[in-house]
């Protein structure tokens, strides 16, 4: 009766009071006055059950369906899709995409966008047994966000029935609150037990969830404060239903049943009053109205004291809720505080809170992880939050990696380990080497699990066969896909030859025993020296294997061989290996002689180190012999080079003498007519001599200035042959003006608030006038300073000064805008012979896992184009299509994904695509790293020739020493190429062929 009249007090305060409420308002309050109906009649149950048969629950009209009934309508009101019209057609091409959509998952099982779509259309179309289906499946494959989960709980929710459904949406439940941390989830939770409450152990039920879900989301800041209050809510409901029969109980029922409910309440207002929430206040003063007692002094305190720690945590709360997601930033800041203070509870809250907008990061799982494994150590704890890792970023191999080290750390089971271990290699990593260290993570694993001491076991076998399997996948798998295997230095071939040799290495060890027991032991010694030898044979056949892979030429591959026969071998055999290591090695042979040598001085007989020295000998005189041919070889090059750049200049010179003889024979003619003239009788005085136009020169200003009612005796009697064009007297008249303005020098104090452009066109007429709109859109320009050439010519640059260095930072958004065709490159001012290190690059050198490259493309292909045929595998950031200087197409193109799962598929997908008939090639972006131009310094390393002085003279070659052999005669210096061991051939020397007067006179007629 209490609980009713509770119940309906509520209803008539949630109804509105004055005025008409908007739509969403309206839901709301409806959907709270359900819940509280429910909350209310199913704590009236649990009192029932809690208090006795005095609570006659039958009055009330209360039964243990109600409470399902009314979760069930307030659920299925709030997530009911409506009922929809459809037409044929549209059910037809619903159905037709959602075939589709089951054809392309059974492709690719990994493609998230693909099961969303697939869920959205199967929930729009009724199916809920296969909507059931295609949820389950997602979940085992990735994890859901909160409102995949809360719209999956909904629809279960509305169609439970009876208890065994009801066991199934709590199975649900506890799969949602493992994904990721959602108080919103755990709030639902709490409020659909308390529908069950009238079932056995219903109340104990609650409570865990409510207790659960405080330890889960409880000292979330902003939203664990809903969390208290729903249980709170929970537990004052018991204690007022009860109220109204605790004075007809005895006082040792009261004190078991009212008053424990009682401390129950105040229980979880200390509790909460001891953590720093926001709106705290309020929690204070509700708490002073409700209790009946004064609040004890050790609760005011630890209130004051969680207000204090709140005025900490609030600038960082603050930040989060200004930001924007996925506030990453934010949230390592607010980590590398919690850090500071050391709590594991809040610092576990706020990764996982990090986690829920950051969940494709996978730098921010491992640090997490990390923490985990070096501070906590708590199994469960730690194993599920390597597991949820992997889930969200299965591109990434240290999570995997970290995962199997986590596994075999806490002492799981071997077969759960190797099903992992399997889970990885099908996980679609990016590069071959993550396939590589994946294997090794593993092939170590197995090794720790051998005792060495046994001469043989299961565990050794299954070793064994791995290393075997790890070359086979490598090879086939591998290979297949990247064209290489990942492993050029054969590293896992290599570890397997040491563990096969360290295998019975424990067993030859020399016995301490004396007397009758040593027969049988130096058999056992005899016995394991033999094994050891055998085991040593594997290891050899492996080493072979290796160096047929391509590595003999590598010195440091036969020093590591040659150890190893040094430390489990014998000399003959160390011999032999040095002996094919001097033959083969390509790179350092000289090092690799010095050490045979070395051995036979110190191990060798007089034989030995006879045949040692042939074989050196041999073998470093074929080696100069063959680093002269290739320096020869390599001069060779050089010299045809030189001689088609000779053949080049010389077409160039025949070409212009013969423009020279026409231009010469047009001129004899007009001499032969002006002679004509002179014999008919014109006029006989002495013209002016006539300049000849050289071609693009400028006129001097006063005779551009003439017009054609100029004086004709000052250019002669004749009169021009052709006019020039208006237009071109015009460039002339401006690049004359141009000419003549004086030159300003570059203000270097004012590069902070200056910016360079340059590849602008060269034919620009006004270059200033042209540039000035473009950065007036930044800000105030002072002014635009182009550069000209001694005739007036633009340069194709010019700085850009402005009145703030923001507006100058501003303005290098507008690097590669288009003017006139050209792209436009907008840098920093920097003087680079005080920053020779400066370089201006925007875009990164590095290894970017969410970013394509792609090449190949057709020249005609558009940015938008590229985007529509992307968009397809994932959220496309940005595309940014390469051209050249004149802003013409590369055919290449970078792309940017969201995150590196869509960039991973793409590259499956796009891979070899045919787009205007042309195959393109998809990668991820790693740009090859370009060798830095080495300094002067450095070059001088010991051994390299060097240019005497006395070719430049006694102070060497300065700024002010002219050279007067002409450059098409002056041969570069052939100093033979200097060898990466030994000293290099000397230089030949080259003489410079004697010119006669004769020589000189036609080198500078060609000219």
């Amino acid at each position: 009766m209490a609980t009713a009249a509770a119940a309906s007090a509520s209803e008539a305060e949630a109804e509105p009071k004055a005025g008409p409420k908007a739509e969403g308002e309206e839901a709301e309050a409806k959907e709270a006055r359900t819940r509280r109906k429910v909350l209310s009649r199913a704590v009236a149950a649990a009192t029932y059950k809690t208090v006795g048969p005095e609570w006659d629950q039958q009055e009330e009209g209360v039964s243990e369906s109600d409470g399902d009934e009314e979760y069930a309508m307030a659920s299925s009101a709030e997530s009911s899709p409506g009922e929809y019209e459809w037409e044929y057609d549209e059910e037809e091409k619903n159905q037709l995409e959602i075939e589709r959509l089951e054809e392309q998952l059974s492709i690719n099982v990994y493609d998230y966008n693909c099961h969303v779509d697939l869920i959205r259309l199967l929930r729009l179309e009724g199916e809920l047994t296969k909507v059931r289906m295609a949820r389950q499946k997602m979940s085992e494959i990735f994890p859901l966000t909160e409102e995949l989960w809360l719209e999956w709980l909904h629809d279960e929710i509305s169609m439970a029935l009876d208890g065994l459904d009801r066991e199934h949406v709590y199975d649900l439940f506890e799969k949602a609150v493992k994904d990721y941390i959602c108080p919103n989830i755990w709030l639902e939770y709490g409020q659909y037990s308390v529908g069950g409450i009238g079932q056995k152990g219903g109340l104990e039920k609650v409570r865990s969830v409510f207790e659960r879900a405080l330890s889960s989301v409880g000292l979330h800041m902003t939203k664990g404060l809903a969390i208290w209050e729903a249980y709170r809510e929970f537990e004052s409901a018991i204690v007022e239903a009860a109220r109204p029969i605790a004075g007809f109980l005895s006082p040792f029922d009261r004190e078991q049943t009212f008053d424990s409910q009682l401390e129950k309440v105040h229980s979880l207002f200390r509790r909460q009053l001891a953590i720093p929430l926001y709106d705290m206040e309020a929690t204070f003063a509700e708490y002073e109205e409700w209790s009946e007692d004064p609040i004890p002094e050790s609760v005011i305190q630890n209130y004051n004291k969680a207000l204090q720690q709140l005025e900490k945590y609030k600038p960082y709360e603050e930040t989060l809720l200004q930001a924007e997601a996925p506030r990453l930033a934010e949230y390592q800041a607010y980590i590398d505080f919690e850090m500071k203070i050391g709590d594991p509870a809040r610092i576990q809250l706020i990764f996982e809170r990090a986690l829920v907008e950051n969940c494709l990061v996978p730098d921010l799982w491992i640090r997490y992880s990390q923490y985990l494994d070096r501070q906590l150590k708590v199994k469960d704890l730690v194993l599920s939050v390597h597991s949820r890792a992997v889930r969200n970023c299965p591109w990434t191999v240290a999570l995997w990696s970290r995962y199997l080290l986590a596994m075999e750390r806490h002492g799981v089971e071997h077969r759960v380990i190797s099903v992992t271990f399997e889970k990885a290699l099908s996980a679609g990593f990016i590069q071959a080497t993550d396939y590589v260290e994946i294997w090794q993570a593993y092939l170590d694993y197995l090794r720790r699990r051998v005792d060495f001491k046994q001469d043989s076991s299961k565990e050794l076998e299954e070793l064994r066969s791995a290393f075997a399997r790890a070359l086979e996948y490598l090879k086939q798998e591998v290979e297949e896909r990247f064209s290489e295997s990942g492993d050029p230095s054969c590293l896992i071939m290599q570890n397997w030859a040491r563990i096969e040799v360290n295998v019975f290495d424990t067993l030859s060890v020399s016995s301490p025993f004396e007397g009758p027991l040593s027969d049988s032991v130096t058999e056992a010694e005899s016995g394991s020296q033999a094994r050891l030898c055998n085991n040593m044979q594997k290891a050899r056949e492996l080493w072979d294997s290796i160096m047929t892979k391509g590595n003999a030429k590598y010195a440091n591959m036969w020093l590591e061989y040659y150890n190893l026969e040094r430390a489990h071998g014998d000399t003959q055999h160390c011999r032999k290996a040095l002996h094919r290591a001097v033959q083969c090695t390509s790179d350092y042979p000289e090092h690799v002689c010095e050490v045979l040598l070395t051995m036979e001085r110190t191990e060798g007989t007089l034989e030995d180190w006879d045949i040692a020295v042939q074989k050196t000998e041999t073998r470093l005189a074929r080696v100069n012999e063959q680093r002269i041919k290739a320096a020869e070889k390599e001069a060779a090059l050089a010299q045809q080079e030189e001689e088609k750049v000779e053949q080049r200049k010389r077409a160039r010179a025949e070409k212009k003498a013969l423009k020279k003889k026409k231009k010469t024979r047009g001129s004899d003619k007009s001499r032969a007519d002006e002679d004509d003239e002179k014999e008919w009788g014109d006029d006989a005085e002495e013209q002016p001599s006539k300049r000849r136009r050289v071609e693009n020169s400028v006129p001097p200003a006063g005779e551009a200035e003439l017009g054609p009612e100029a004086d004709p005796g000052l250019s002669g009697s004749s009169a021009p042959a052709a006019a020039e064009p208006p237009s071109e007297q015009k460039e002339q008249r401006a690049a004359a003006r141009r000419r003549d303005v004086p030159r300003v020098l570059h203000d270097s104090s004012k590069d902070g608030v200056t910016v360079f452009v340059s590849n602008l066109p060269y034919g620009l007429r006004e270059p200033a006038a042209t540039l000035r709109p473009l950065f007036e859109a930044c800000g105030d320009v002072v002014e635009v300073r182009p550069i000209f050439s001694n005739r007036g010519d633009f340069r194709g640059y010019c700085y850009v000064e402005f009145k703030e260095e923001a507006v100058a930072l501003r303005a290098l958004e507008l690097d590669r805008q288009t003017v006139e065709g050209r792209p436009m490159f907008v840098s920093p001012c920097v003087d680079k012979s005080k920053n020779p290190d400066f370089k201006v690059f925007r875009y990164s050198t590095a290894l970017e896992k969410h970013k394509l490259f792609v090449s190949g493309l057709p020249f005609s292909c558009t940015k938008e184009e590229l985007e529509e045929i992307c968009k397809a595998h994932g959220t496309v950031k940005d595309i940014r299509l390469v051209t050249n200087r004149a802003g013409k197409p590369k055919g290449l193109a970078y792309v940017e994904y969201e995150n590196e799962s869509q960039a991973s598929q793409a590259v499956l997908k796009m891979d070899g695509m045919t787009i205007k008939e042309n195959v393109i090639k998809v990668a991820i972006s790693n740009p090859p790293q370009r060798k830095a131009p080495e300094k002067p310094e450095a070059r001088k390393a010991p051994g390299v020739a060097v240019v005497p002085r006395q070719i430049y003279g006694a102070r060497g070659k300065g700024r002010t020493q002219l050279s007067l052999l002409p450059r098409a005669l002056q041969r570069p210096s052939a100093t033979a190429a200097q060898a990466e061991n030994g000293p290099a051939p000397p230089p030949a020397a080259t003489e410079v062929p004697k010119m006669s007067n004769a020589d000189f006179a036609k080198l500078l007629l060609r000219k």
